[in-house]
């Protein structure tokens, strides 16, 4: 299917069906209210084919370009049918899942991802070691009925919903760096997980602490090869600063054009509006690249640090622009619009770090893309 027929068949059946999948909460609603609209309307998507196009025939896809789940993003959020954090998880997680797990097991558990039916998690982060992830310590022995892993990994979004992990684990010499990390597979209702949320300052617990105390995890549930896991972490990576952006941008776009509809004339001026817009519209421009760069087959890479960068500075730029123009609504107002309002500004402030930290993007940039200094 071409994007033109699958945007007008999606716009069409979502104006269908637009009563049925809108959000049940007012606002932005709670934590637990977004996961259940997520996966209703993941199950729905699903089952009318939606969510099937642009992935794999092999893992339960129905083929295509990877535009048109690009697309499916771009509708959901920004209609607000869903949020695009806890909806973007799957972009971030199942191709790197279908490029490295063993064909069985992607083929039995994609599908479940896809459908909404579970939720993956990701174990990069740990703590003390801020972005540096070569310098990870969660280790994994092996031993004659698998890996035993023990360790602790923060800022694990989603761990209390989530079926599965995606964890980076030490499996060689903590002086190797990048070598003898391995990549593993592991079910969080496994005996010795223990998942403590951590509420932050915009009033979710959307992050949590998970700690592993002698996990057993079964060899076949190995990413890729044993001691080149960091193969899979730069695999993944760049998916969390590709697609995902794409599908925040639409929604930030939204927003903006919400917040130009309330407030009065005169009170934000023509340049700091321009100024949020003109971002807005520089990072859309650079996304849309980026997507026809992975419809095309191309590896994505260190690249993709320039889409986070423009990210950030756009989500800031926008919800610095709602807290002018709306104070002291977003300040100090009760009712579920403002709750809504200062809970994304309050997330905002963490665009500069999730996904990497801007700073890291720099380095990133200027090392590995300008060849400015040495990318040890």
């Amino acid at each position: 299917m071409d994007l033109a027929a699958f945007r007008k068949g999606l716009d069409d059946w979502l104006a269908e069906h637009d009563r049925d999948l809108a959000p049940e909460h007012e606002g932005l609603g709670t934590l637990d209210e977004r996961v259940a609209q997520l996966a209703k309307v993941k199950r729905r998507c699903f089952d009318a084919g939606w969510m099937r196009w642009g992935w794999p025939e092999r893992v339960g896809g129905l083929g295509g370009s990877p535009i048109l789940r690009a697309y499916l993003g771009e509708a959901l959020t920004a209609r607000d049918i869903v949020e695009p954090d806890v909806y973007s998880m799957t972009e971030v997680l199942a191709p790197t899942m279908i490029d490295f797990a063993a064909t069985e097991l992607a083929a039995e558990v994609v599908p479940r991802l896809l459908r909404g039916d579970e939720i993956w998690c990701q174990g990069f982060s740990e703590p003390g070691t801020g972005s540096n992830l070569a310098s990870l310590a969660c280790r994994a022995t092996r031993t004659d009925g698998g890996w035993r892993v023990t360790g602790q990994k923060v800022w694990t979004s989603y761990a209390q919903y989530a079926s599965h992990c995606v964890l980076l684990t030490r499996t060689g010499t903590q002086e190797s760096a990048h070598h003898g990390i391995t990549a593993l597979f592991v079910d969080m209702d496994s005996a010795g997980i223990t998942v403590r949320p951590l509420r932050t300052m915009h009033g979710s617990d959307e992050f949590s602490e998970v700690f592993f105390d002698d996990v057993a995890v079964p060899f076949e549930r190995t990413l890729g090869e044993v001691d080149q896991g960091w193969a899979v972490a730069m695999d993944l990576l760049p998916y969390e600063r590709s697609t995902s952006l794409w599908h925040r941008c639409a929604y930030l776009q939204r927003r903006l054009e919400r917040l130009l509809a309330i407030v009065p004339h005169g009170v934000l001026g023509a340049a700091e509006v321009g100024d949020a817009a003109q971002r807005l519209i520089a990072l859309r421009a650079r996304s849309r690249a980026t997507q026809y760069r992975l419809a095309g087959g191309e590896q994505l890479g260190p690249e993709t640090s320039i889409d986070k960068m423009l990210l950030s500075t756009a989500e800031q730029a926008v919800m610095d622009l709602a807290a002018r123009g709306l104070s002291p609504e977003v300040l100090i107002g009760d009712d579920a619009p403002s709750e809504r309002w200062r809970a994304e500004y309050l997330y905002s402030r963490a665009a500069s770090i999730y996904g990497g930290t801007t700073e890291i993007q720099r380095n990133i940039i200027a090392r590995r893309l300008l060849d400015l200094g040495d990318d040890r």
